[in-house]
């Protein structure tokens, strides 16, 4: 199986749902398993929900993406220009998660 490795980052309070830690690199398949179509950014927040999410799924994932509010970042560009959850991962890519959302 090829892999592909992605640095991952959390911020603006995301990182306390991740064992309050900030960056992780995760190594996941280059291609969807159930698809056979190469990784994309949907596929790279299910497996962070299902294998490094540590409580409340809900605060990061909402209808099978990442909830209202939070900012993604795909190598320093926002992913809504990068076609969102259909971005096709490359290995070395930096994902970042910004929770736009502060108590007060």
């Amino acid at each position: 199986m090829i892999t592909i490795s992605v640095k991952v980052e959390f911020s603006g309070g995301l990182e306390l749902l991740f064992s309050n830690q900030r960056s992780h690199t995760v190594t996941i398949p280059s291609t969807d398993p159930a698809t056979s179509k190469p990784t994309n950014l949907q596929n790279l927040i299910f497996h962070l929900r299902d294998n490094l999410l540590k409580e409340r799924v809900g605060l990061f994932v909402e209808n099978d993406t990442v909830r209202p509010g939070i900012l993604v970042l795909v190598n320093d560009t926002d992913w809504e220009l990068e076609g969102e959850g259909d971005y096709v991962l490359k290995d070395g890519d930096e994902i970042v998660f910004i929770s736009t959302l502060h108590g007060g």
